[in-house]
């Protein structure tokens, strides 16, 4: 049947074909017998990147945990299962995600498809490095197994190809053994960008670290920071109440926004008094390590229903790069200064560190990420594009699972490996089968 689908940011609307898998058998047909197919998860990449040419899979229904070793920390699972789920069956018993995203609302397919990362890339790598093993279901319908060890080309260019190179159907990845589902966190607060980075820098050695910029502040403020550093808890850091409850329960009740904002509701003003009580508050509470729990630390914004509807009808675009150590800083200044004397302020920016990262089209690389969100409007993406060359001059590039507008020539300045994974994708003849409108719009 024909839907109109969009990624989390609710743009672009596109009408495809959907259908929903439930069973292996399901994809193999959807796979032997479609042209343009693309999969899709939870639906939280932000653009158009998990709406198929002509045909999207939904594949939720393929949510079975098959196997887990306590031992290892393998798990064994199918490709619709939801980190929630796994943290729902497994933070209680001791074991956690290596790598999570800012939401828990994505599948495993999705996770190794955008080969997500978090707080900790700069120590850990993002999801695909704790991925043992994949299995991929090609154009005629054969399940192919990959792992470092064999089918290694299909292993790499999966991980970070955003479901490009066949069908994600199941996965063995690893889990992390935690004594606590608490959370040590700490607050520093940064003055000014350079500060922000400097700390960034300075404790690389947190496994958790991001900075939430207020995008408001300009002048000597500009780049204004909250920076939250986290650790594990174990047992030894629980006292009093906290210490009767090892793993406290992941609550259900949530907030919902019933409704798309109106237009106006985000402005300079309205973000800008937010941005400034966020600061004073972070700042009293900066200083000495508190408890938290894993679900507000790793997803603020889970707790928000629909949050996705504060930014209007029109929906918003994420616009997510990542800048090399030696023109981040210089490039990142260009930026929050454009965004500052444009009056568009972003009501949420964050910045973090990365490491190297594995995938052929991994987006993570060594420096400094920032993810801004912008509410459609006129003229956003001649802004967006501007943006665009400033990370292109500085030789860094845009996340995938967040792009809705790139140009090819800005993603093939930025990926290098663009070639070869265009190469790959020929030689097994997946581009008639396997096709989404982000690869057709980036010529893959």
């Amino acid at each position: 049947m024909m839907r109109s689908l969009c990624g989390w940011g609710r743009y672009p609307v596109i009408s495809a074909e959907w259908e929903a898998a439930s069973t292996l058998r399901d994809v193999q047909v959807a796979a032997s017998t479609s042209q343009g197919l693309i999969l899709r998860g939870n639906g939280r990449a932000y653009g158009d990147a998990a709406i198929g040419l002509t045909k999207t899979l939904g594949m939720t229904g393929l949510d079975r945990m098959i196997s887990f070793d306590p031992a290892t920390g393998l798990l064994r699972a199918e490709a619709g299962v939801m980190l929630a789920d796994i943290i729902a069956a497994y933070l209680p018993r001791g074991y956690f995600p290596f790598v999570v995203p800012g939401t828990r609302y994505v599948t495993i397919g999705g996770a190794i498809a955008a080969d997500v990362h978090g707080k900790n890339h700069h120590k850990e790598g993002s999801f695909g490095r704790h991925v043992v093993s994949l299995s991929v279901v090609t154009p005629s319908g054969a399940v192919v197994v990959a792992s470092r060890e064999s089918n290694q080309e299909l292993f790499f260019n999966t991980i970070g190809g955003m479901g490009l190179t066949g069908a994600i159907v199941e996965a063995t990845l690893c889990l992390r053994p935690v004594e606590t589902g608490w959370v040590r966190q700490q607050t520093l607060v940064a003055g000014n960008l350079a500060e922000a980075i400097a700390i960034l820098d300075r404790t690389r050695e947190s496994t958790y670290s991001v900075a939430w910029i207020d995008c408001v502040a300009k002048g000597a403020q500009l780049g204004r920071s909250l920076v939250f550093l986290g650790e594990h808890a174990g047992r030894e850091d629980l006292r009093g109440e906290v210490s009767r409850s090892p793993f406290p329960p992941i609550a259900s009740s949530r907030v919902g926004v019933p409704f798309a904002f109106p237009p106006y509701a985000l402005n300079r003003y309205s973000v800008g008094a937010f941005n400034e009580a966020y600061f004073r508050n972070g700042k009293r509470k900066a200083g000495e390590a508190f408890l938290t729990s894993v679900i507000p630390f790793f997803f603020p914004l889970d707790s928000i229903d629909n949050w996705n509807r504060i930014y209007g009808s029109r929906g918003f675009i994420q616009h997510q790069c990542v800048l090399p150590p030696a023109t981040a800083a210089a490039a990142l200044t260009e930026m929050l200064d454009r965004i500052v004397r444009r009056g568009d302020a972003s009501f949420l920016a964050v910045l973090k560190k990365l490491g190297g990262s594995e995938g052929v089209l991994s987006f993570p690389m060594e420096g400094f990420t920032l993810a801004l969100d912008f509410p459609m409007s006129a003229g956003l993406l001649e802004f967006l594009a501007e943006l665009d060359r400033v990370v292109v001059k500085a030789g860094g590039r845009l996340y995938l699972a967040k792009d809705a507008c790139q140009l090819r020539s800005t993603f093939d300045a930025g990926y290098p490996a663009a070639s070869g994974f265009r190469a790959f994708r020929r030689e097994r003849d997946l581009a008639g089968n396997f096709a989404s409108h982000l690869s057709n719009r980036l010529g893959l």
